[in-house]
């Protein structure tokens, strides 16, 4: 009886709430939002239909994440409206820890992947999306679009670094999924 009355009073967690207003932004790439560093980085990961999809599902599978060494836990095994996600980085107590939600899925003929949002306790406050493009001539391009600005003293202090780290992890991302169609 105590161990069921334990688990009935223990209260839930409440969840972190995404930390900026442009919710979607990501979606139309031309109109970032004004106020943020943004990023447009795209790549050419492959050609033709099979690489298209092997890209695809490597982006919505975290698959691409996890290859690059980051590491990430997601509450589902594929990106969904409302799955949560924390990235981190480093080692040991060194680990830099960055949850974020997934805001948009896109999964369409020539079009696959998906955007998530900083929640409460990301160092930057923001959006970024990682797509897959399988274009006319059977060219299969990766792009992530972001836009972000720094919400603790941390990552203020590091100034014009942050965008140079987020510019090298895009490149990162790219060959990753890059290796990964070609395997």
């Amino acid at each position: 009886m105590t161990r069921l009355m334990s688990s009935l009073s223990r209260p839930a967690r409440p969840r972190p709430a995404l930390s900026y207003r442009e919710v979607g932004a990501t979606r139309t790439p031309a109109d970032l939002p004004e106020g943020y560093h943004h990023l447009r980085y795209s790549a050419v990961v492959g050609h033709g239909r099979a690489a298209f999809e092997a890209a695809g599902a490597a982006v919505t599978t975290w698959r691409m994440h996890r290859a690059t060494g980051a590491r990430l836990l997601a509450d589902a095994d594929r990106a969904a409206p409302g799955v949560t996600v924390e990235i981190s980085a480093g080692l040991g107590p060194l680990r830099l820890g960055a949850p974020c939600a997934v805001i948009w899925t896109a999964h369409e003929e020539q079009r696959v992947g998906f955007a998530y949002g900083t929640l409460t306790g990301h160092p930057e406050c923001g959006e970024e999306s990682f797509m897959v493009h399988l274009e006319p001539d059977g060219t299969v391009r990766f792009a992530v679009t972001a836009f972000s600005r720094p919400t603790v003293w941390y990552t203020r202090l590091a100034g014009p670094v942050v965008p140079l780290l987020q510019r090298e992890y895009a490149r990162m991302l790219g060959r990753t999924l890059r290796r990964l169609v070609r395997t």
